[in-house]
């Protein structure tokens, strides 16, 4: 006899929160590190030459950098406080919409070090700003449904790709700005960038496990092992770097604050707000978590304070990197204490300067080579968020396809930012900054802006109700009206309340099922506890009064003495096997054998598959519910009868 007790709660372990072991820890970390370093590395060297930096100070902001970037990855990702940090497997670095302002700012103060303490005193102004105003950004949530989130992850994932392409091609390029033939080195550096990359789809297609789960590090391992047996990687900069090398507070002077440096900061830190909550939702996809404007404000809180310490600390503005989104996806290793476990390395890099130069000698075609697979898999996520979304409205199409059009307009013509007036060139700098804000600006035209009527939806005392007014409703009254799609509990109706307004009756339907499907185990099983039982349904007055009225005892006819006293056998050997009523949606069973037969395969289900298909049988009831409820409620369907009724 199975043990009475529920067994759930020993399998459904958290994967975000789960703490691997030391070994595996590290060498997760250390893999995220190495995706993300030469993202890391690029910002300060690229400012560094823009203001004229000398080899020393230049150094010194790369170490600033790695050492920040560590403070800041571990705040945001294991937290500070209850309220600064969004506790997901997020990796935090320098944004690049920050490079060309900073720049600017920096020769508009003088150039050199002279210009670095007004860019300082404008970071940490903008840091403060944002943390500040996190908690209004994250209001805007509403103004971020499928279709934009999945059209800023297929930016992302798309417009990343042109960076790993310019590593692959990079000694390619080198050759050539010296009058070199530059054909042999991009030869030979797409070979190092194809044989990472196959280095890493053998190992993901041979092996699982851990082993799988490291494929991005083993492809950059061996590609850079090969590399330096040909004589194509250099370590002698290892030996040149100082053993330790610490940044302090204001090294550069006391920051200088200019009107004109700060309100340029403020501008790039609003766009990273878009950049932070399109990861922040990437990473929800990945990790199977529901994002609420609670994660979204911690997470801008974190961005906030990590840029300003940035300012403090000789950096700059952070946010979260989307590099490392991808390496999440393509590993499936969920749990932020890696990202944690990076973050420490990170700090560990930027005091050990000799550690940070081992990491920089990998040659930049091998980076690309692993590049390549992460960035793509970010548009995976993206293309995923994008098929729940109804393409057969043609405001939909026309925000996916020009967002994504402008997108990679501006990547693959990366020049077209010097023909545009200076205050418009921080869209044209980037393809994910245009592309971004091209999606949230025509979401809001096509969809809160004189919307048109919406489908009716019915009150509980009959009175119909249309969607406009549905998204004005407060969360009691918005609970009270729907109150009957889920039995004995209201925390669904207050989770899909808190992703209103809806922009369909599709998306309101899809918050309902979102809520029940990302809550907590211990919240499922309080859900399911809530209903009646299949056997009391059938066979008893036990049942509550809306889940009579959902199966006017259909099937009760087709049971005789026998089907019953089996009935109420398979009932207590599901309940001692589990624990649990066993729920039914009754409207798809056709039969009494059909549903004992499907009840005995469930008996022998494990519990985690049982979980789940009590939980869509759940969710199925709600959906009935929800169909009798409103009018249109299935619009494609709707559209599709529409469409063949037009060929009579």
């Amino acid at each position: 006899m199975a043990n009475s007790q529920p067994k759930m709660s020993t399998i459904h372990i958290d994967p975000v929160n789960a703490v691997p072991s030391f070994p595996k820890l590290t060498i997760l970390g250390f893999q995220h590190v190495l995706a993300f370093y030469a993202g890391a590395v690029v910002v300060p060297l690229v400012i560094a030459t823009g203001l004229g930096l000398d080899s020393a100070t230049t150094v010194h902001l790369i170490n600033a950098d790695l050492f920040t970037c560590g403070i800041a990855s571990i705040i945001q990702s294991a937290g500070l406080g209850p309220k600064i940090g969004v506790r997901l497997p997020l990796l935090q670095g320098v944004t690049f919409t920050a490079v060309s302002p900073l720049i600017a700012v920096g020769l508009a103060a003088g150039g050199g070090v002279e210009g670095l303490a007004t860019m300082y005193g404008s970071i940490i102004v903008a840091g403060i700003a944002t943390f500040l105003a996190a908690p209004f950004f994250a209001k805007l949530l509403r103004f971020f449904p499928p279709v934009v989130t999945g059209t800023l992850l297929t930016v992302m994932g798309t417009t990343l790709l042109s960076v790993a392409a310019n590593d692959i091609v990079a000694w390619g390029t080198a050759a050539a700005k010296v009058g070199a033939d530059p054909i042999p080195g991009t030869l030979r550096g797409l070979a190092y960038a194809l044989g990472t990359l196959a280095v890493i789809v053998i190992i993901q297609r041979i092996f699982s496990g851990f082993m799988a789960t490291i494929a991005v590090l083993l492809g950059l391992v061996g590609g850079t092992l090969v590399a330096w047996l040909l004589g194509d990687a250099n370590f002698s900069a290892v030996g040149e770097a100082a053993p330790l090398g610490v940044t302090t507070p204001f090294f550069f002077g006391i920051p200088k604050f200019s009107v004109a440096a700060i309100i340029s900061m403020l501008i790039v830190m609003a766009i990273t707000v878009v950049e932070t909550t399109g990861d922040v939702f990437a990473t929800g996809e990945v990790v199977g978590k529901r994002i609420t404007p609670a994660h979204i404000a911690n997470a801008l809180r974190a961005d906030g304070l990590s840029t300003a310490l940035g300012g403090v600390l000789n950096s700059f503005p952070y946010t979260c990197f989307a590099q490392n989104v991808g390496l999440v996806r393509l590993t499936r290793v969920k749990s932020r204490w890696v990202v944690t476990a990076a973050g420490v390395i990170m700090i560990i890099l930027g005091v050990l300067p000799k550690a940070g130069a081992v990491v920089a000698s990998i040659p930049k075609p091998v980076i690309g080579g692993a590049s390549l697979a992460m960035f793509a898999a970010v548009a995976v996520v993206g293309i995923q968020t994008l098929s729940t979304v109804d393409m057969r409205d043609n405001r939909n199409s026309v925000i996916v396809s020009t967002s994504i059009g402008l997108g990679l307009l501006v990547t693959l013509k990366p020049d077209l930012a010097g023909y545009v007036p200076s205050w418009a060139q921080i869209l044209f700098g980037s393809g994910v900054t245009i592309g971004s804000i091209c999606a949230i600006i025509l979401n809001i035209i096509f969809f809160h802006i004189g919307r048109k009527p919406a489908p009716a939806v019915s009150m509980l005392d009959g009175r119909p109700l249309d969607l406009d007014a549905v998204n004005s409703l407060g969360e009691e009254k918005f609970v009270r009206v729907f109150e009957p799609m889920f039995s004995g509990v209201t925390w669904p109706l207050e989770r899909a309340w808190a992703r209103a307004p809806f922009a369909s009756v599709s998306e309101l339907r899809y918050a309902f099922q979102d809520a029940v499907a990302q809550a907590s185990p211990e919240e499922q099983e309080s859900l399911i506890a809530a209903y009646t039982d299949i056997v009391d349904l059938l066979l008893s007055d036990e049942a509550d009064e809306q889940a009579l009225v959902d199966t006017g005892s259909t099937l009760l006819g087709d049971f005789d003495p026998a089907k019953q006293e089996e009935l109420r056998v398979l009932g207590k050997a599901y309940r001692e096997r589990f624990n649990r009523p066993m729920i039914v949606c009754i409207s798809r069973i056709d039969s009494a054998d059909q549903l004992l037969a499907d009840g005995w395969r469930r008996v022998e289900s494990s519990d985690l598959r049982e979980m789940r298909v009590t939980l869509n049988e759940v969710i199925e009831i709600a959906d009935n519910r929800f169909e009798a409820m409103v009018a249109d409620a299935n619009p494609i369907h709707s559209a599709w009868m529409r469409s063949f009724d037009q060929l009579d």
